[in-house]
């Protein structure tokens, strides 16, 4: 048997009252993992941003021909 399946089998004995309590607080784990994802997204732009920041004005060392295959 899943977790689902226990979590349902569980529910389904208790009183109409409790499973709605047992539905906000699903419905706040659901909101706090959105949360958190956005939150994660939103730091890891900042750290790429903060990273590359300034880096499209640097000149490269390196030239075209240098970063060419050269076969034989």
């Amino acid at each position: 048997m899943t977790i689902t399946e226990q979590i349902i089998k569980h529910i389904g004995t208790l009183p109409e009252n409790v499973q709605s309590e047992i539905l906000d607080f699903v419905e706040y784990l659901e909101s706090k993992t959105e949360r958190t994802k956005n939150e994660r997204a939103n730091w890891s732009d900042l750290s790429l941003t903060q990273a590359m920041r300034g880096l499209g004005s640097e000149t490269s060392p390196y030239s075209l021909n240098d970063v060419k295959e050269k076969l034989k």
